[in-house]
Protein backbone atom coordinates (compact mmCIF):
# COMPACT_ATOMS: atom_id res chain seq x y z
CA UNK A 1 0.00 0.00 0.00
CA UNK A 2 1.13 3.35 -1.45
CA UNK A 3 2.24 5.84 1.87
CA UNK A 4 0.20 9.04 2.06
CA UNK A 5 2.80 11.37 3.38
CA UNK A 6 5.03 10.92 0.33
CA UNK A 7 2.35 10.53 -2.51
CA UNK A 8 -0.71 12.52 -1.64
CA UNK A 9 1.51 15.45 0.33
CA UNK A 10 1.57 17.62 -2.49
CA UNK A 11 -1.78 18.62 -3.35
CA UNK A 12 -0.89 22.34 -4.16
CA UNK A 13 1.23 21.55 -6.53
CA UNK A 14 -1.26 18.96 -8.81
CA UNK A 15 -3.42 21.47 -8.29
CA UNK A 16 -1.13 24.27 -9.69
CA UNK A 17 -0.76 21.84 -12.89
CA UNK A 18 -4.56 20.96 -13.02
CA UNK A 19 -5.33 24.36 -13.33
CA UNK A 20 -2.84 25.34 -15.96
CA UNK A 21 -4.78 22.74 -18.05
CA UNK A 22 -8.47 24.18 -17.39
CA UNK A 23 -6.48 27.81 -18.23
CA UNK A 24 -5.82 26.25 -21.31
CA UNK A 25 -9.23 24.96 -22.52
CA UNK A 26 -11.27 27.80 -20.65
CA UNK A 27 -9.01 30.25 -22.46
CA UNK A 28 -9.40 28.66 -25.72
CA UNK A 29 -13.47 28.64 -25.79
CA UNK A 30 -13.10 32.24 -26.44
CA UNK A 31 -10.02 33.72 -27.94
CA UNK A 32 -11.01 33.56 -31.12
CA UNK A 33 -14.33 35.28 -30.57
CA UNK A 34 -12.35 39.01 -30.80
CA UNK A 35 -10.70 37.47 -33.61
CA UNK A 36 -13.07 36.85 -35.70
CA UNK A 37 -12.68 39.64 -38.29
CA UNK A 38 -9.37 39.47 -38.46
CA UNK A 39 -9.70 35.67 -39.06
CA UNK A 40 -12.20 36.38 -41.89
CA UNK A 41 -9.57 38.53 -43.80
CA UNK A 42 -6.50 36.03 -42.81
CA UNK A 43 -8.53 32.98 -44.14
CA UNK A 44 -10.08 34.47 -46.68
CA UNK A 45 -13.44 33.33 -45.57
CA UNK A 46 -16.98 35.16 -45.12
CA UNK A 47 -18.91 35.58 -41.58
CA UNK A 48 -20.75 31.91 -42.43
CA UNK A 49 -17.13 30.04 -43.25
CA UNK A 50 -15.05 31.86 -40.01
CA UNK A 51 -18.21 30.16 -37.50
CA UNK A 52 -16.39 27.13 -38.32
CA UNK A 53 -13.54 27.92 -36.16
CA UNK A 54 -15.86 27.99 -33.69
CA UNK A 55 -18.50 25.20 -34.03
CA UNK A 56 -15.60 22.62 -35.16
CA UNK A 57 -14.36 23.30 -32.05
CA UNK A 58 -17.31 23.21 -29.81
CA UNK A 59 -18.57 19.86 -31.68
CA UNK A 60 -14.91 18.17 -30.97
CA UNK A 61 -14.86 18.73 -27.45
CA UNK A 62 -18.79 18.17 -26.61
CA UNK A 63 -18.35 14.86 -28.64
CA UNK A 64 -14.65 13.82 -26.73
CA UNK A 65 -15.77 15.18 -23.35
CA UNK A 66 -17.72 12.18 -22.32
CA UNK A 67 -15.69 9.70 -24.27
CA UNK A 68 -12.40 10.47 -22.20
CA UNK A 69 -13.85 10.68 -19.19
CA UNK A 70 -15.43 7.09 -19.88
CA UNK A 71 -11.44 6.37 -20.66
CA UNK A 72 -10.59 7.75 -17.56
CA UNK A 73 -12.03 5.83 -15.41
CA UNK A 74 -10.97 2.70 -17.47
CA UNK A 75 -7.23 3.20 -17.87
CA UNK A 76 -6.60 6.03 -15.76
CA UNK A 77 -7.44 9.71 -15.07
CA UNK A 78 -3.75 10.90 -15.30
CA UNK A 79 -2.98 9.02 -18.44
CA UNK A 80 -6.14 10.35 -20.39
CA UNK A 81 -5.62 13.93 -18.74
CA UNK A 82 -1.68 13.82 -20.73
CA UNK A 83 -3.26 12.56 -23.97
CA UNK A 84 -5.98 15.41 -23.76
CA UNK A 85 -3.33 17.77 -23.45
CA UNK A 86 -1.33 16.46 -25.93
CA UNK A 87 -3.71 16.08 -28.31
CA UNK A 88 -4.73 20.06 -27.39
CA UNK A 89 -1.20 21.87 -28.05
CA UNK A 90 -1.51 19.85 -31.59
CA UNK A 91 -4.13 20.61 -32.55
CA UNK A 92 -3.36 24.35 -31.52
CA UNK A 93 0.23 23.83 -34.04
CA UNK A 94 -1.63 23.14 -36.58
CA UNK A 95 -3.91 25.80 -36.44
CA UNK A 96 -1.04 28.35 -35.52
CA UNK A 97 0.86 27.14 -38.67
CA UNK A 98 -1.45 27.61 -41.39
CA UNK A 99 -3.88 30.43 -43.26
CA UNK A 100 -6.19 28.01 -44.72
CA UNK A 101 -9.82 28.17 -43.48
CA UNK A 102 -9.78 24.24 -43.35
CA UNK A 103 -6.72 23.93 -42.01
CA UNK A 104 -7.04 25.59 -39.16
CA UNK A 105 -10.45 24.26 -38.62
CA UNK A 106 -9.17 20.64 -38.78
CA UNK A 107 -6.66 21.87 -36.06
CA UNK A 108 -9.25 22.92 -33.48
CA UNK A 109 -10.87 19.37 -34.18
CA UNK A 110 -7.84 17.76 -32.96
CA UNK A 111 -8.03 20.23 -30.08
CA UNK A 112 -11.11 19.67 -29.17
CA UNK A 113 -9.99 16.57 -27.92
CA UNK A 114 -9.20 18.82 -24.81
CA UNK A 115 -12.91 18.72 -24.27
CA UNK A 116 -12.16 15.74 -21.73
CA UNK A 117 -9.89 18.01 -19.66
CA UNK A 118 -12.48 19.40 -17.21
CA UNK A 119 -14.04 15.83 -16.45
CA UNK A 120 -10.38 14.02 -15.94
CA UNK A 121 -9.44 16.96 -13.65
CA UNK A 122 -12.20 16.49 -11.59
CA UNK A 123 -11.82 12.82 -11.57
CA UNK A 124 -8.91 13.03 -10.20
CA UNK A 125 -9.32 15.77 -7.53
CA UNK A 126 -11.65 13.54 -5.75
CA UNK A 127 -9.46 10.66 -5.87
CA UNK A 128 -5.97 12.48 -4.88
CA UNK A 129 -7.17 15.30 -2.35
CA UNK A 130 -8.47 14.85 1.04
CA UNK A 131 -11.77 15.29 1.63
CA UNK A 132 -12.10 18.60 3.34
CA UNK A 133 -10.38 20.33 0.45
CA UNK A 134 -12.54 18.60 -2.55
CA UNK A 135 -15.34 21.36 -2.44
CA UNK A 136 -12.48 24.16 -2.39
CA UNK A 137 -10.95 22.32 -5.04
CA UNK A 138 -13.42 21.73 -7.67
CA UNK A 139 -14.71 25.27 -7.01
CA UNK A 140 -11.70 26.54 -7.60
CA UNK A 141 -11.39 24.64 -11.29
CA UNK A 142 -14.93 25.61 -11.73
CA UNK A 143 -14.03 29.53 -11.37
CA UNK A 144 -11.41 28.75 -13.66
CA UNK A 145 -13.69 27.93 -16.49
CA UNK A 146 -15.39 31.21 -15.95
CA UNK A 147 -11.94 32.97 -15.62
CA UNK A 148 -10.99 31.51 -18.98
CA UNK A 149 -13.62 32.35 -20.67
CA UNK A 150 -13.99 35.78 -19.57
CA UNK A 151 -10.19 36.08 -19.35
CA UNK A 152 -9.85 34.37 -23.31
CA UNK A 153 -11.70 37.45 -24.58
CA UNK A 154 -9.00 40.00 -22.93
CA UNK A 155 -6.15 37.60 -24.34
CA UNK A 156 -7.15 37.39 -27.87
CA UNK A 157 -7.98 41.11 -27.98
CA UNK A 158 -4.54 42.08 -26.99
CA UNK A 159 -3.07 39.42 -29.72
CA UNK A 160 -4.76 40.81 -31.99
CA UNK A 161 -4.95 44.36 -31.86
CA UNK A 162 -0.83 43.68 -30.97
CA UNK A 163 0.51 41.01 -32.82
CA UNK A 164 -1.71 38.31 -34.75
CA UNK A 165 -4.16 35.55 -34.82
CA UNK A 166 -1.49 33.15 -34.76
CA UNK A 167 -0.36 33.77 -31.84
CA UNK A 168 -3.89 32.69 -29.95
CA UNK A 169 -2.39 29.45 -31.46
CA UNK A 170 0.58 29.44 -30.11
CA UNK A 171 -0.05 30.59 -26.31
CA UNK A 172 -2.60 27.67 -26.32
CA UNK A 173 0.28 25.36 -27.90
CA UNK A 174 2.45 25.99 -24.96
CA UNK A 175 0.23 26.10 -21.95
CA UNK A 176 -1.10 22.95 -23.15
CA UNK A 177 2.26 21.34 -23.44
CA UNK A 178 3.92 23.05 -20.36
CA UNK A 179 0.52 21.14 -18.82
CA UNK A 180 1.00 17.66 -20.40
CA UNK A 181 4.73 17.62 -19.42
CA UNK A 182 3.80 18.92 -15.69
CA UNK A 183 0.82 16.19 -15.37
CA UNK A 184 3.31 13.28 -16.76
CA UNK A 185 5.90 14.17 -14.23
CA UNK A 186 4.31 15.59 -11.29
CA UNK A 187 0.56 14.50 -10.69
CA UNK A 188 0.25 10.60 -9.40
CA UNK A 189 -1.84 8.31 -11.08
CA UNK A 190 -5.18 7.20 -9.36
CA UNK A 191 -5.67 3.34 -8.57
CA UNK A 192 -9.71 3.92 -8.98
CA UNK A 193 -10.51 1.99 -12.35
CA UNK A 194 -13.48 0.80 -13.82
CA UNK A 195 -12.57 -2.23 -16.06
CA UNK A 196 -14.68 -2.10 -19.04
CA UNK A 197 -14.13 -2.24 -22.97
CA UNK A 198 -15.03 0.93 -24.67
CA UNK A 199 -18.01 0.94 -26.43
CA UNK A 200 -17.28 2.66 -30.09
CA UNK A 201 -21.03 2.20 -30.64
CA UNK A 202 -22.45 4.42 -28.43
CA UNK A 203 -19.20 6.91 -29.42
CA UNK A 204 -20.46 6.92 -32.42
CA UNK A 205 -23.77 7.09 -32.02
CA UNK A 206 -23.17 9.98 -29.30
CA UNK A 207 -20.86 11.48 -31.35
CA UNK A 208 -23.34 11.81 -34.02
CA UNK A 209 -26.29 12.85 -32.07
CA UNK A 210 -24.78 16.08 -30.86
CA UNK A 211 -23.18 17.27 -33.85
CA UNK A 212 -26.52 17.65 -35.88
CA UNK A 213 -28.02 19.47 -33.76
CA UNK A 214 -24.85 21.39 -32.17
CA UNK A 215 -23.99 22.16 -36.03
CA UNK A 216 -28.06 23.71 -36.33
CA UNK A 217 -27.79 25.75 -33.44
CA UNK A 218 -24.51 27.25 -34.72
CA UNK A 219 -25.57 28.17 -38.10
CA UNK A 220 -29.13 29.02 -37.16
CA UNK A 221 -28.25 33.01 -37.04
CA UNK A 222 -27.32 32.35 -40.68
CA UNK A 223 -30.28 30.05 -42.17
CA UNK A 224 -33.11 31.00 -39.15
CA UNK A 225 -34.29 29.18 -36.67
CA UNK A 226 -37.28 27.94 -38.38
CA UNK A 227 -35.82 26.68 -41.49
CA UNK A 228 -35.74 23.22 -43.03
CA UNK A 229 -32.36 23.04 -42.30
CA UNK A 230 -32.01 23.91 -38.61
CA UNK A 231 -35.35 21.91 -37.78
CA UNK A 232 -34.04 18.92 -39.93
CA UNK A 233 -30.66 18.65 -38.56
CA UNK A 234 -32.13 18.77 -34.70
CA UNK A 235 -34.73 16.58 -35.36
CA UNK A 236 -32.13 14.03 -36.58
CA UNK A 237 -30.11 14.73 -33.67
CA UNK A 238 -33.05 14.11 -31.39
CA UNK A 239 -33.76 10.68 -33.03
CA UNK A 240 -30.04 9.57 -32.76
CA UNK A 241 -30.06 10.26 -29.32
CA UNK A 242 -32.69 9.02 -28.78
CA UNK A 243 -31.31 6.00 -30.41
CA UNK A 244 -28.53 6.23 -28.31
CA UNK A 245 -30.19 6.20 -25.24
CA UNK A 246 -31.66 2.96 -26.28
CA UNK A 247 -28.33 0.92 -27.53
CA UNK A 248 -27.07 2.15 -24.01
CA UNK A 249 -29.56 0.98 -22.33
CA UNK A 250 -28.80 -2.56 -23.86
CA UNK A 251 -25.53 -2.49 -23.70
CA UNK A 252 -23.24 -4.38 -21.08
CA UNK A 253 -20.63 -2.05 -20.56
CA UNK A 254 -21.97 1.28 -22.06
CA UNK A 255 -20.19 4.30 -22.58
CA UNK A 256 -22.52 6.34 -20.22
CA UNK A 257 -24.86 5.14 -17.29
CA UNK A 258 -28.21 5.83 -18.21
CA UNK A 259 -30.11 5.35 -14.83
CA UNK A 260 -26.74 7.21 -13.12
CA UNK A 261 -27.84 10.56 -15.99
CA UNK A 262 -31.08 9.98 -15.83
CA UNK A 263 -31.21 10.15 -11.60
CA UNK A 264 -32.85 13.17 -10.08
CA UNK A 265 -29.85 15.00 -8.67
CA UNK A 266 -27.51 14.54 -12.20
CA UNK A 267 -30.49 15.29 -14.23
CA UNK A 268 -31.70 18.30 -12.23
CA UNK A 269 -28.23 19.38 -12.08
CA UNK A 270 -27.42 18.98 -15.76
CA UNK A 271 -30.87 20.70 -16.65
CA UNK A 272 -29.25 24.00 -14.31
CA UNK A 273 -26.02 23.51 -15.84
CA UNK A 274 -27.44 23.99 -19.34
CA UNK A 275 -29.52 26.90 -18.66
CA UNK A 276 -26.64 28.77 -16.61
CA UNK A 277 -24.49 28.25 -19.59
CA UNK A 278 -26.90 29.84 -21.48
CA UNK A 279 -26.61 33.16 -19.69
CA UNK A 280 -22.92 32.88 -19.18
CA UNK A 281 -22.07 32.71 -22.99
CA UNK A 282 -24.31 34.93 -24.15
CA UNK A 283 -23.47 38.05 -22.17
CA UNK A 284 -19.33 37.11 -23.59
CA UNK A 285 -21.28 37.68 -27.00
CA UNK A 286 -23.05 40.58 -26.31
CA UNK A 287 -20.75 42.60 -24.17
CA UNK A 288 -17.80 42.85 -26.61
CA UNK A 289 -20.14 43.36 -29.21
CA UNK A 290 -21.78 46.07 -27.33
CA UNK A 291 -17.97 47.92 -26.61
CA UNK A 292 -17.07 47.88 -30.10
CA UNK A 293 -20.06 49.24 -31.72
CA UNK A 294 -19.52 52.96 -33.41
CA UNK A 295 -20.31 55.87 -30.95
CA UNK A 296 -22.73 56.73 -33.73
CA UNK A 297 -24.90 54.11 -33.24
CA UNK A 298 -25.97 55.36 -29.72
CA UNK A 299 -25.12 52.93 -27.41
CA UNK A 300 -21.59 51.92 -28.78
CA UNK A 301 -18.50 52.38 -27.16
CA UNK A 302 -16.33 52.67 -30.05
CA UNK A 303 -13.91 50.24 -28.44
CA UNK A 304 -11.10 48.11 -29.73
CA UNK A 305 -10.70 44.48 -28.87
CA UNK A 306 -8.48 45.09 -25.85
CA UNK A 307 -10.81 47.31 -24.55
CA UNK A 308 -14.16 45.61 -24.95
CA UNK A 309 -12.40 42.43 -23.53
CA UNK A 310 -11.27 44.84 -20.61
CA UNK A 311 -15.18 45.58 -18.94
CA UNK A 312 -15.13 41.19 -18.51
CA UNK A 313 -12.00 41.64 -16.47
CA UNK A 314 -13.51 42.72 -12.92
CA UNK A 315 -16.21 40.10 -13.45
CA UNK A 316 -13.82 37.45 -13.96
CA UNK A 317 -11.85 38.55 -11.02
CA UNK A 318 -15.25 38.08 -9.04
CA UNK A 319 -15.64 34.18 -10.40
CA UNK A 320 -12.02 32.86 -9.31
CA UNK A 321 -12.95 34.61 -5.73
CA UNK A 322 -16.37 33.29 -5.87
CA UNK A 323 -15.58 29.55 -6.80
CA UNK A 324 -13.95 28.22 -3.72
CA UNK A 325 -16.40 30.21 -1.56
CA UNK A 326 -19.37 28.37 -3.18
CA UNK A 327 -17.32 25.29 -2.46
CA UNK A 328 -16.92 26.53 1.26
CA UNK A 329 -20.96 27.33 1.54
CA UNK A 330 -22.01 24.15 -0.47
CA UNK A 331 -19.97 22.08 2.10
CA UNK A 332 -21.93 23.47 4.94
CA UNK A 333 -25.19 23.73 3.38
CA UNK A 334 -25.68 21.92 0.35
CA UNK A 335 -24.53 22.50 -2.44
CA UNK A 336 -27.91 23.62 -4.65
CA UNK A 337 -27.80 26.50 -1.99
CA UNK A 338 -24.67 28.25 -3.90
CA UNK A 339 -25.97 26.69 -7.07
CA UNK A 340 -29.43 28.33 -6.56
CA UNK A 341 -28.18 31.82 -5.73
CA UNK A 342 -25.78 31.82 -8.23
CA UNK A 343 -28.69 31.59 -10.97
CA UNK A 344 -30.46 34.36 -9.75
CA UNK A 345 -27.80 36.63 -8.72
CA UNK A 346 -26.66 35.64 -12.92
CA UNK A 347 -30.28 36.67 -13.86
CA UNK A 348 -30.34 40.04 -12.03
CA UNK A 349 -26.79 41.22 -13.49
CA UNK A 350 -28.58 40.16 -17.07
CA UNK A 351 -32.27 42.24 -16.12
CA UNK A 352 -29.77 44.93 -15.04
CA UNK A 353 -27.26 45.26 -17.94
CA UNK A 354 -30.97 44.74 -20.32
CA UNK A 355 -32.30 47.93 -18.81
CA UNK A 356 -29.25 49.82 -18.24
CA UNK A 357 -25.62 49.68 -20.16
CA UNK A 358 -25.60 52.94 -21.75
CA UNK A 359 -21.98 53.89 -20.07
CA UNK A 360 -19.20 51.81 -19.71
CA UNK A 361 -18.81 52.15 -15.91
CA UNK A 362 -22.95 50.85 -15.93
CA UNK A 363 -21.11 47.74 -17.81
CA UNK A 364 -18.48 46.78 -15.55
CA UNK A 365 -20.39 46.99 -12.62
CA UNK A 366 -23.47 45.05 -14.16
CA UNK A 367 -20.89 42.59 -15.15
CA UNK A 368 -19.69 42.04 -11.95
CA UNK A 369 -23.23 41.19 -10.29
CA UNK A 370 -23.73 39.00 -13.25
CA UNK A 371 -20.01 37.21 -13.18
CA UNK A 372 -20.52 36.44 -8.61
CA UNK A 373 -23.72 34.94 -10.24
CA UNK A 374 -21.84 32.89 -12.62
CA UNK A 375 -18.69 31.84 -10.00
CA UNK A 376 -21.14 30.32 -7.21
CA UNK A 377 -22.97 28.40 -9.83
CA UNK A 378 -20.69 27.01 -11.65
CA UNK A 379 -18.60 25.77 -8.52
CA UNK A 380 -21.63 24.05 -7.43
CA UNK A 381 -22.24 21.91 -10.64
CA UNK A 382 -19.42 19.21 -10.56
CA UNK A 383 -19.49 19.33 -6.75
CA UNK A 384 -23.02 18.43 -7.23
CA UNK A 385 -22.30 15.78 -9.90
CA UNK A 386 -19.57 14.43 -7.24
CA UNK A 387 -22.11 13.84 -4.29
CA UNK A 388 -24.58 11.79 -6.47
CA UNK A 389 -22.05 9.13 -8.20
CA UNK A 390 -19.69 6.32 -6.91
CA UNK A 391 -16.46 7.02 -7.68
CA UNK A 392 -15.97 4.46 -10.75
CA UNK A 393 -17.89 6.92 -12.41
CA UNK A 394 -17.18 10.60 -11.84
CA UNK A 395 -15.58 11.19 -14.97
CA UNK A 396 -18.18 10.03 -17.26
CA UNK A 397 -20.82 12.15 -14.93
CA UNK A 398 -18.63 15.19 -14.52
CA UNK A 399 -17.89 14.63 -18.91
CA UNK A 400 -21.43 14.53 -19.00
CA UNK A 401 -21.91 17.69 -17.10
CA UNK A 402 -19.16 19.74 -19.28
CA UNK A 403 -20.68 18.45 -22.15
CA UNK A 404 -23.92 19.93 -21.02
CA UNK A 405 -22.32 23.26 -20.40
CA UNK A 406 -21.14 23.23 -23.81
CA UNK A 407 -24.36 23.32 -25.81
CA UNK A 408 -26.06 25.58 -23.17
CA UNK A 409 -22.93 28.09 -24.35
CA UNK A 410 -23.28 27.12 -28.24
CA UNK A 411 -27.11 27.89 -27.69
CA UNK A 412 -26.94 31.04 -25.41
CA UNK A 413 -24.20 32.42 -27.79
CA UNK A 414 -26.54 31.70 -30.85
CA UNK A 415 -29.46 32.99 -29.51
CA UNK A 416 -27.99 36.39 -28.70
CA UNK A 417 -26.72 36.41 -32.24
CA UNK A 418 -29.91 35.98 -33.34
CA UNK A 419 -32.02 38.44 -31.45
CA UNK A 420 -28.40 41.25 -32.67
CA UNK A 421 -28.93 39.99 -36.26
CA UNK A 422 -32.88 40.13 -36.17
CA UNK A 423 -32.44 43.97 -35.04
CA UNK A 424 -29.81 45.15 -37.52
CA UNK A 425 -30.51 48.13 -40.07
CA UNK A 426 -27.67 48.55 -42.11
CA UNK A 427 -25.80 45.77 -40.99
CA UNK A 428 -25.70 47.36 -37.30
CA UNK A 429 -27.73 45.92 -34.48
CA UNK A 430 -30.04 48.41 -32.88
CA UNK A 431 -30.14 48.90 -29.28
CA UNK A 432 -33.30 47.19 -28.72
CA UNK A 433 -31.52 43.80 -29.89
CA UNK A 434 -29.01 44.20 -26.84
CA UNK A 435 -31.85 44.86 -24.50
CA UNK A 436 -33.78 42.08 -25.86
CA UNK A 437 -30.76 39.34 -25.84
CA UNK A 438 -30.05 40.29 -22.10
CA UNK A 439 -33.56 39.86 -21.43
CA UNK A 440 -33.50 36.75 -22.41
CA UNK A 441 -30.64 35.68 -21.05
CA UNK A 442 -31.97 37.33 -17.69
CA UNK A 443 -35.07 35.05 -17.53
CA UNK A 444 -32.88 31.52 -18.20
CA UNK A 445 -30.64 32.38 -15.78
CA UNK A 446 -33.23 33.12 -13.11
CA UNK A 447 -34.95 29.75 -14.44
CA UNK A 448 -31.69 27.94 -13.53
CA UNK A 449 -31.84 28.96 -10.02
CA UNK A 450 -34.97 27.65 -9.93
CA UNK A 451 -34.37 24.50 -11.10
CA UNK A 452 -31.96 24.05 -8.74
CA UNK A 453 -34.09 24.67 -5.33
CA UNK A 454 -35.61 21.08 -7.43
CA UNK A 455 -32.30 19.16 -6.83
CA UNK A 456 -32.87 16.29 -4.07
CA UNK A 457 -30.10 14.81 -1.59
CA UNK A 458 -28.12 12.50 -3.24
CA UNK A 459 -27.34 9.95 -0.28
CA UNK A 460 -24.01 10.98 1.15
CA UNK A 461 -21.46 10.60 -1.50
CA UNK A 462 -20.63 14.54 -0.80
CA UNK A 463 -16.94 15.07 -0.29
CA UNK A 464 -16.04 11.48 -0.13
CA UNK A 465 -12.68 11.07 -1.60
CA UNK A 466 -12.68 7.59 -3.75
CA UNK A 467 -9.10 6.24 -2.33
CA UNK A 468 -10.73 6.01 1.19
CA UNK A 469 -12.21 2.70 -0.46
CA UNK A 470 -8.72 1.49 -1.04
CA UNK A 471 -6.91 2.81 2.03
CA UNK A 472 -4.60 5.48 -0.10
CA UNK A 473 -6.02 8.33 1.52
CA UNK A 474 -4.79 9.22 5.03
CA UNK A 475 -6.93 10.65 7.55
CA UNK A 476 -7.52 14.60 7.62
CA UNK A 477 -5.22 14.61 10.74
CA UNK A 478 -1.97 13.84 9.28
CA UNK A 479 0.64 16.26 9.24
CA UNK A 480 0.89 15.85 5.45
CA UNK A 481 -1.76 17.97 4.41
CA UNK A 482 -1.65 20.55 6.76
CA UNK A 483 0.75 22.75 5.75
CA UNK A 484 -0.70 22.61 2.20
CA UNK A 485 -2.57 25.84 0.74
CA UNK A 486 -3.90 26.34 -2.86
Amino acid sequence: MRHPETERAHASRTMLILSLAALAYALAQTTLVPALPELMRGLHTDQSGVTWTLTSYLVAAAVFTPVLGRLGDIFGKRRLLVVALAAFAVGSVIAALSSSLWVVVAGRVVMGVGGGIFPLCFAIIRDEFPRDRIGRAVGLMSAIAGVGGGAGLILGGVLVDHVSYHWIFWVGALMGAAAAIGAQIFVPESPVRTPSRVDIPGAILLGVGLTLPLLAISEASHVGWGSGRTLGLIGAGVVVLTLWVVVERRTAQPLADIGTLTSAPVLITNIATLLVGFGMFGSFVLIPTLAQAPTSTGYGFGADATHAGLLLLPGSLAMLFLGPLSGMVGARYGNKVPLAIGGLVTGLGLALLAVAHGTQLQVLLFCIVMSSGIGLAFAAMPNLVLEAVPASQTGEATGFNALVRSVGSSLGSQVSATLLAGSAVGGLARDSGFTHAFAVSAVIAVIAGLVALLIPRSGGTAHQPALDAVGAAGPLAEPAYSDERF
